[in-house]
């Protein structure tokens, strides 16, 4: 019996430290939020919150360029980047709170500062070429727009090694 009770007691402790650890994290993450929110804020904008509580009816609107980009045929393992450009054609300042491929094979950066309405901003999407045939990678933005997701996407057929 008293070797089945260490074990026991050492998963509870196990399980009690993880849930802790991730209330900190949505802690953290909530504070980061509250933390973009504000310093818009301070900054004299008008920029509502990233949980859509506009009372204003002003949202910015994300207008790219162009949504989708095609690298074509590239050799497996070949890193490409595409730079998307987009204008805030809204009536507020646009916040970009997070952006992230569809799998970990596509790293997007974003402007980080509140974009003014009539200013433009930039989303840099990294393609690291892993898989093979074609790839087709959606990038969700999380935003302060009245639709909260953007998307725009990235193509490419990618030549196995064995056949380059």
């Amino acid at each position: 019996m008293k070797k089945f009770l260490l074990p026991a007691l050492l998963g509870v402790a196990l399980i009690a430290t993880s849930c802790k650890d991730n209330n900190t994290e949505n802690n953290v993450s909530n504070a980061a939020t509250d933390a973009q929110t504000a310093t818009a804020t301070s900054n004299g904008n008008n920029a509502q919150s990233l949980t859509s509580q506009n009372t204003s009816g002003k949202y910015p609107v994300m207008t790219f360029d162009k949504t989708e980009h095609d690298f074509g045929r590239i050799p497996q393992g070949t890193n490409v980047e595409h730079l998307f450009t987009f204008t805030n054609t809204g009536d507020a300042p646009l916040i970009i709170s997070d952006a992230k491929g569809s799998c970990g094979c596509t790293v997007p950066s974003f402007t980080k500062e509140p974009i003014q309405p009539g200013q433009k901003g930039e989303l840099l999407v990294h393609f690291n070429g892993t898989g093979s045939n074609q790839r087709n990678i959606t990038v969700n933005i999380t935003t302060n727009t009245q639709r909260v997701t953007e998307r725009v996407t990235i193509k490419a057929f990618v030549e196995p090694k064995e056949a380059i």
